[in-house]
């Protein structure tokens, strides 16, 4: 699989730039080179995600510069399923812009969309700590484009806190790194794994703070507890494609979280002893309080789906925090979950709000919304499966979650919060669905909070089949569990298990290296003339997992 590794991120940046440089005044041939660029991307990453499956670390060297002095992408099982989880989730997010006719309210929507996905895919697949801050940039710009798009005081308003926020995070992250350098020399996340592990503890001062502005950043990006403040109003008033992507960017954070603090502070470095059980599961606990309490007090479908959002990400570091192979598997699996369902929800808020006249999403009592039963019934199902109740996916996430958290010493607190978290979200959904469907024949007796957006294109059914297809994913993976927590299973063996992933990046030829089974490897063939590996080099022995 030659450059396969870089094609999920060359193809929407070279998409991106073709369609703003050729077509930027052709909707239509926009349209056609958007959809099966993601197509394209789909396909590809069904193509990582099946060489991953086996226990395969594939590195791909630009420039063909050995690690840790050039840049590589790394794909493990980890890195592969989150572009599948992107990619899977932009191609229906795509077809209701177009159907429903985002994409021509404003300019460059399609360029920026594709710019949106090389910055996420990126995110995912780099294996160095500065091109993780350049790809967060990427992701920073685009989503500022794609927030503002369609134009609005209350939008632009919403994206400049956004912006504010996330440019507090990226310095954040430049101190954090200058720190790393500092200390160790070097930011490939598989090079600093081997010198962190050597330094003195005793002396390891800016190692400690690095570490603690890591996961901040990665906590401002995954909106937990205290920085949380720029989500709501910032996925509540973006356009409904734009909030519905954006529901795997706070996954990004969460990915970070994971794969730094198994890869580089793992859960037996003595540096970063404290720092989860100690700080993240409070957090954690807390951002899922905060969620629930947003759900029951907002005033609109669209700022209590955002609220659900924060709620749902608490939810997900609560597993992650517990930091056990178990813990990590259901994180993994409410992470797919929440993507699906709150992309799903962004959407039917987006026909809300335009089927609803003046009253648009807030909770303000209207006629009846044409197709009511349809879209009453696909909220029901979306409201299911974010508030976890049984028979959808979300009930299976969060059985999975009190069960990892049966080996922490905070038990009783992540049960009770989540608990009482999911009560207090089924109560919000229940209020909000009685009063925007059930209530909907009294006539309005007070003007809306929030601007109603200009109707869907009645005559295109793709927003519904969008919408479905989003709702089906959810029953996909309910149905599938077993299978789905195997694999995830296997996930967090490998992070937990990281020897083959150094091994992979670090090694060089003729170098005698051992995988965690403790089997010797002298290396491959895999390398060019000069004795170096090629780019798309994989060392077979040291990567595989008996399954």
């Amino acid at each position: 699989m030659t450059h396969w590794l870089i094609l999920p991120i060359l193809v929407p940046a070279m998409l991106a730039a073709l369609l703003v440089l050729v077509a930027r005044y052709h909707l239509t041939i926009q349209r056609v080179f958007s959809v099966a660029g993601s197509l394209v991307l789909l396909a590809l990453a069904l193509g990582l995600f099946w060489q991953a499956s086996d226990g395969t670390v594939s590195l791909y060297l630009l420039g063909n510069w050995s690690a840790p002095f050039g840049i590589v992408l790394v794909a493990d099982r980890l890195s592969t399923l989150m572009v599948l989880l992107t990619c899977v989730l932009a191609l229906p997010v795509l077809l209701y812009a177009i159907g429903s006719g985002w994409d021509q309210r404003g300019q460059h929507f399609h360029p920026l969309f594709q710019f949106q996905l090389m910055g996420i895919i990126g995110a995912f697949l780099t294996g160095d700590m500065f091109n993780l801050f350049v790809f967060f940039e990427v992701l920073l710009i685009a989503s500022y484009g794609l927030m503002i798009h369609g134009g609005g005081s209350r939008r632009l308003r919403a994206g400049t806190q956004y912006v504010l926020y996330n440019l507090l995070g990226s310095t954040l992250f430049l101190f954090a790194l200058g720190l790393l350098y500092a200390e160790t020399g070097t930011l490939n996340m598989a090079d600093l794994a081997v010198r962190v592990e050597t330094l003195d503890a005793a002396n390891s001062a800016g190692i400690r703070v690095a570490a603690v502005l890591l996961l901040m950043v990665f906590a401002v990006k995954a909106a937990i507890l205290p920085l949380h403040f720029w989500l709501p109003a910032s996925y509540s008033e973006a356009p409904a494609p734009v909030a519905a992507l954006f529901a795997i960017m706070t996954k990004v954070g969460a990915y970070c979280i994971i794969r730094v603090f198994t890869l580089v502070f793992p859960p037996d470095l003595e540096i970063t002893q404290g720092l989860f059980d100690q700080w993240l599961i409070p957090a954690a606990l807390l951002t899922v309080a905060l969620g629930m309490v947003g759900v029951l007090g907002a005033k609109g479908v669209g700022r209590l789906v955002a609220f659900s959002v924060i709620g749902s990400m608490g939810m997900l570091l609560s597993g992650v925090a517990v930091f056990t192979p178990t813990g990590v598997t259901a994180a993994l699996y409410y992470a797919i979950h929440s993507t699906f369902a709150a992309a799903a929800l962004f959407l039917l808020v987006d026909v809300i709000r335009s089927r609803r006249g003046d009253a648009g999403s807030s909770f303000d009592v209207a006629p009846p919304i044409v197709g009511g039963a349809l879209v009453a019934g696909m909220f029901f199902v979306a409201a299911i499966g974010m508030t976890g109740l049984p028979p959808l996916s979300g009930f299976v996430g969060k059985l999975l979650i009190l069960d990892a958290a049966r080996s922490s010493d905070l038990m009783w607190w992540i049960w009770g919060t989540i608990l009482i978290g999911s009560l207090v979200a089924i109560v919000g959904f229940a209020r909000a669905g009685s009063v925007v469907f059930w209530k909907a024949h009294q006539p309005v007796d007070t003007p809306p909070e929030e601007t109603a957006e200009p109707e869907l294109q009645t005559t295109s059914v793709l927003p519904m089949v969008s919408i479905g297809g989003l709702l089906a994913l959810l029953v996909a993976i309910t149905v599938g569990a077993g299978p789905v927590t195997r694999v995830l299973s296997d996930t967090s063996e490998q992070l937990f298990n990281p020897e083959s992933y150094i091994a992979v990046v670090l090694t060089t030829p003729g170098k005698v290296i051992k995988d965690y089974h403790g089997e010797a490897d002298h290396g491959d063939d895999s390398h060019g003339d000069d004795g170096s590996y090629g780019s798309d080099a994989v060392a077979p022995a040291a990567t595989k997992k008996d399954n």
